[in-house]
């Protein structure tokens, strides 16, 4: 994986073009669209991190593209218009945006929330770097990387979004469609095999990466409902002695 996935939604093609090039730079991978029916493709592709919104776009208000995320992602989205109308701001708050940036601005603000977002990003789970943590397991959502004590985990992107989402739930029974829906979008809602695939490889590549035995139990199967993953408390520890022998 790259560094976070940044979705751009702006119908000037010279202001979007400018700004994914800064962002590029920046190590962020760049998703564009011009509309926001094209939003919605890009967004269901490739699940970005994070969405760059303008408001005034050509086919549909900018908000329908807030509520449409909303309605299945936490995906933090920092909204980017010319509208400087307080009413328009706190439309955009009310209906899920995270942040609010009137044009013109300086492109270093807007990395500098783009980085303050992402480590919101976690929910109440994460500590104060935005960072993810479960026993020996570390997600960092601002440099999009997984570290199983110490050591990177390559995962690939619906992966990473996964572990994402189940670590933002700990100890919570999340069902499948719900993750279904918030990982691939809702052409997925009914695929459970596809999901149950998915859970097995994160199963694997954790466990691999862990100390002999450290992550049993991690990710609970609760059949013909969802997964669960494990708390602080509930991850169970297992005996250098038992671990010697697995």
């Amino acid at each position: 994986m790259t560094g976070p996935a940044l979705l751009i939604v702006e119908d000037e093609q010279a202001a979007r073009r400018a700004l994914a090039e800064y962002l590029g730079r920046r190590g962020y991978e760049v998703y564009e669209a011009a509309s926001a029916r094209e939003a919605m493709r890009q967004w269901d592709a490739h699940r970005a991190d994070l969405v760059l919104l303008d408001l005034g776009l050509p086919d549909l208000d900018g908000i329908e593209v807030i509520r449409r995320i909303r309605r299945d992602a936490t995906t933090p989205i920092i909204i980017l218009s010319a509208r400087g109308d307080e009413r328009d701001k706190i439309e955009g708050l009310e209906a899920g945006a995270d942040d609010y940036l009137t044009k013109p601005f300086a492109t270093d603000e807007l990395n500098a929330r783009i980085r303050a977002v992402l480590r919101r990003a976690g929910g109440p789970d994460a500590d104060a770097q935005g960072c993810l943590r479960l026993g020996p397991i570390e997600l960092d959502p601002v440099k999009r990387e997984v570290r199983v004590s110490g050591e990177p985990v390559r995962l690939t992107p619906r992966e990473y979004e996964l572990l994402k989402v189940m670590l933002s739930n700990q100890g919570r029974l999340l069902t499948k469609a719900r993750l279904l829906r918030a990982v691939w979008g809702l052409a997925y809602a009914d695929e459970t095999a596809y999901l149950h695939v998915y859970v097995n490889r994160l199963r694997r590549k954790l466990s691999a990466a862990a100390p002999a035995g450290s992550l049993e139990g991690l990710i609970e199967t609760e059949p013909g409902i969802g997964y669960r993953i494990a708390d602080g408390e509930s991850l169970r520890e297992v005996p250098p002695s038992r671990a010697q022998l697995l």
